[in-house]
């Protein structure tokens, strides 16, 4: 209990600090901070994937997003900045959370004993999916059109981070050019953790059927081991006039359609899965899905192309 409370009060007091931060990077740097401790948190709650989730994308990529919006930021300096808001307005905001915050908290403390869940439904149901952990049997089984629609809106967001392309830049090769570091500690994570993070990446994928792990968490970590080496100027991303790129970013939700249309035809309903066959059926589309996931979230990180001097 003593840990769990330190852990409560670490979260809370970095939330804090992060909104009082008077620099934009030490606010972002206490927001990473913050999904760190979120994860811990997770793993207190026996949520090992929800964990792995909030410190693969939740801290880690939304962290170089910001990371990257802090930069743009600090090149615009010399424009001129918005007013702040108000007295006024700053307490209706404050007000307005707080709200949300009781809301939640009030929708926790008065569930009913015991809550009610689904779980015993889904631990009655696995057996036939074939696999062994009960949120990937979730996620590709019993709720697998939001798992569908979730890669839709991957796809559709790298579509809508290229349509900001500025005139002169559309074909080109996505993001800014970096610089090539000569040295430093990025350099050496460049080199170094790229093939390590590729082993890491494929066994959370391969045990994501049995164990905590899966696509999206497997996808953030190779997207982050290809931004690493570009952030360090040491390869160049592909022109998203590339072919192949864009089947690579498409093929998932594909792959994933073309199942589902499948299932339909051979069982009567869209994403049903013949007996006998769910666990192969459901390891391609998240093997195809995790590949597709990579390169997307890296594409939404690069941003759009830019035009070629």
């Amino acid at each position: 209990m003593i840990a769990d409370l330190l852990l409560a009060a670490a979260i809370l007091a970095v939330a804090v600090a992060s909104i009082l931060a008077r620099r934009t990077f030490t606010a972002v740097a206490l927001f990473i901070a913050y999904g760190l401790l979120l994860s811990l948190a997770w793993v207190r709650l026996s949520a090992i994937d929800v964990a792995l989730t909030e410190a693969a994308i939740g801290a880690g990529l939304s962290g170089v997003l910001l990371l990257g919006a802090v930069r743009r930021l600090a090149s615009r300096a010399e424009a001129p900045a918005n007013p702040p808001p108000g007295a006024a307005m700053t307490v209706l905001i404050g007000i307005a959370c707080a709200c949300v915050a009781a809301a939640l908290g009030a929708v926790i403390l008065l569930l009913p004993e015991p809550a009610p869940s689904l779980a015993p439904q889904v631990a009655a149901n696995l057996p036939t999916t074939g696999l062994g952990n009960p949120v990937t049997g979730v996620l590709m089984s019993f709720r697998a059109l939001d798992t569908l629609l979730e890669s839709a809106v991957v796809l559709l967001a790298v579509i809508c981070v290229w349509s900001l392309t500025p005139d002169g830049g559309w074909g080109g090769a996505p993001g800014a050019a970096q610089p090539i570091l000569g040295d430093g500690p990025l350099l050496l994570l460049a080199r170094i953790l790229p093939p390590l993070g590729i082993v890491v990446a494929v066994h959370i994928l391969w045990v994501g059927k049995d164990a905590p792990g899966g696509k999206f968490q497997a996808a953030a970590i190779l997207a982050a081991m290809w931004l690493l080496p570009w952030m360090a100027g040491l390869v160049a991303p592909p022109r998203i006039a590339a072919r192949w790129l864009r089947l690579t970013v498409a093929v998932g939700p594909v792959v994933f359609i073309a199942i589902g249309l499948a299932g339909a035809v051979t069982e009567g309903a869209f994403l049903a899965y013949p007996p006998g066959w769910a666990m192969p059926l459901i390891l391609v589309i998240e093997i195809v899905l995790t590949a597709s996931i990579a390169v997307a979230l890296a594409l939404l990180v690069i941003g759009p192309p830019v035009p070629e001097p």
